[in-house]
């Protein structure tokens, strides 16, 4: 097991970080100042110029679609890096330094996995309708599965209902925390649901593309996250009122949304992760930063016993988290994600926990100033304890680790 990254790896962590140097770091302040004009003038969910502006510079700079695999690139019929899990997860880490820059590569969930999704599973018929322009960054998509009446941590609970009356599937159900689905580019919904209620539990549910503008679709409410909205992305509820597609649009076919599942959630699970070592490896440096630099009762911040043992602990979780992540991708990349099942279990465990403890520490030391938007820690926080939730709670998959692992020792 060989964790040095590979010479194509190293060559786009050099040009990856002079791009953030360079373009995202100076851009951050106009990124709040726009959402915050575009508040006043009553167009919160306008896409931001600042992001716009960017992408051109990304595409020329060859940082477009990285996120691409070797086996989805072929199966899309397009290319991006033509890099492994392993290779693309330092550059993932890069990017989450930044919370919104991802999209500036075409590399921001939900995006990433749905066109993973729609490459490994949809028809040609689809792939040329919404891969295609997904790629291209043109449009913007989302994926709709939770939903406010049950318990979603538990898949098998999902209600919305995909009924097929002849050429057609009708959707009826609500789902909410979509996200993305804010963003008036959002063009088009992966949606679970069950097209067999009576069949076995983990063959009930299916995914159809639903095109955003399909009749019966509506955008009920903004969802906020501790009091961010997320704006122009958004965290949305939905309801589905008669939604009709045609039967083409269900993805490789009725009852195989948890197989779908499966191979959405590995790759997105890697992403998510390493974008959060990112944003607490940022957090680290801030917290570094203003130790050396503020006094209080007479020494430096960082002469303080309290902050010392503070920032080693901070070095070791981070350290622990990205190794144990790239060991997940490796695993992934020799032997699919079945055989990565528990290690990727156990990141989407360790990442979000680390991540919030780090900020949380960050934003003590910073005091008042750690908890306005004067410094990104409150909205990283935010965003890593939201990500307690995406993809399954932190107690589901600590269950799934127990049952592995007691496996070991049961005949």
């Amino acid at each position: 097991m060989d964790f040095d990254y590979s010479p194509k790896t190293k060559e786009l962590q050099v040009r990856l970080l002079k791009f953030m140097d360079d373009y995202i770091y100076p851009a951050e302040g106009a990124f709040f100042a726009e959402i915050e004009a575009n508040t006043a003038a009553g167009k919160r969910w306008t896409p931001l110029k600042t992001i716009e502006n960017l992408k051109p510079k990304a595409m020329e700079a060859g940082l477009w679609n990285l996120f691409l695999p070797v086996d989805t690139a072929e199966a899309s019929g397009y290319l991006g890096a033509g890099l492994t899990n392993q290779e693309y997860a330092p550059l993932a880490e890069i990017m989450g330094r930044v919370l919104w820059c991802s999209e500036v590569f075409n590399c921001s969930a939900p995006d990433t996995g749905n066109m993973e999704t729609i490459a490994r599973y949809g028809s040609e018929e689809l792939k040329a309708r919404w891969l295609k322009p997904l790629l291209e960054g043109k449009i913007r998509s989302a994926f709709a599965m939770t939903e406010p009446q049950v318990a979603s941590s538990d898949a098998t609970n999902i209600e919305t209902r995909i009924e097929r009356q002849g050429d057609n599937y009708v959707i009826n159900g609500r789902k909410w925390w979509i996200s993305g689905a804010g963003d008036p580019r959002c063009a088009v919904y992966i949606t679970m649901g069950k097209t067999d209620p009576n069949a076995p539990r983990h063959v009930q549910q299916s995914m159809v593309i639903i095109p955003a503008d399909a009749p019966g679709l509506k955008v009920v409410r903004p969802l906020n996250v501790f009091g961010y909205d997320d704006a122009p992305h958004g965290h949305m509820e939905l309801s589905f009122e008669n939604v009709v597609v045609p039967v083409g649009n269900i993805l490789l076919g009725e009852g195989r949304g948890f197989e779908i599942a499966q191979g959405r959630l590995g790759p997105g699970r890697i992403h998510h992760c390493m974008r959060l070592i990112g944003l607490a490896e940022r957090a680290l440096e801030l917290m570094c930063r203003r130790a050396v630099a503020r006094v209080a009762f007479g020494k430096p911040l960082a002469a303080q016993t309290v902050t010392r043992e503070r920032i080693a602990e901070a070095r070791c979780k981070i350290d622990m988290a990205r190794l144990l992540t790239l060991k997940a991708a490796w695993m992934m990349d020799m032997a699919g994600n079945k055989f990565a099942q528990s290690e990727i279990a156990m990141i989407k465990v360790v990442a979000p926990s680390m991540a919030c403890e780090v900020i949380d520490w960050a934003i003590q030391l910073y005091g008042g100033a750690g908890m306005c938007d004067d410094f990104p820690l409150a909205y990283s926080y935010t965003a890593a304890r939201t990500l307690r939730f995406a993809d399954g709670p932190d107690e589901v998959h600590r269950n799934a680790i127990a049952k592995m692992e007691l496996g070991k020792y049961m005949r």
